[in-house]
């Protein structure tokens, strides 16, 4: 056998090899920025959602402690009502135990609830991104 020649065969090998690994670095240099780009845009976006669900907390706050002494100004009606025909005592024992029972019925639902939505990791979306490695690794591999 003979040692490869440095002819002209050798120099077209060798250059379609530096176009090649320069796509591959161009290709890999873009899909960092890509990826940069794509991250600072759902940083920018969480952000502003991020205000508006603090904005919308405050309010839901303001409007649960209205709606609160509401219902505290509920419970103080309907006592007076029912001490009406009966002694004072005996309207706010019946109201309290109509309020310990909604309670009880609401904490009971709640608990239902919250055992439904258990675990609290987003399955879909690691799937999906478990979905998209495979993908990746697989066009790789081509």
């Amino acid at each position: 056998m003979q040692p490869p020649s440095a002819g002209p065969d050798r120099r077209r090998a060798h250059a379609t090899d530096e176009p090649v690994s320069e796509l591959v670095q161009r290709a890999s240099q873009q899909l960092t920025e890509l990826v940069r780009g794509e991250l600072r845009l759902a940083q920018a976006e969480m952000r502003e959602k991020g205000k508006r669900y603090g904005k919308g907390g405050g309010l839901f706050g303001g409007a649960g402690v209205v709606g609160f002494l509401t219902l505290q100004a509920l419970v103080a009606t309907g006592i007076a009502a029912l001490a009406v025909p009966l002694p004072v005592w005996a309207a706010a024992l019946i109201v309290t135990a109509v309020l310990g029972v909604i309670a009880a019925v609401l904490a009971i639902r709640g608990k239902k609830q919250v055992d439904q939505a258990a675990p609290p990791t987003p399955e879909q979306t690691v799937e999906s991104v478990k979905a998209d490695v495979a993908e990746i690794k697989e066009s790789a591999h081509r």
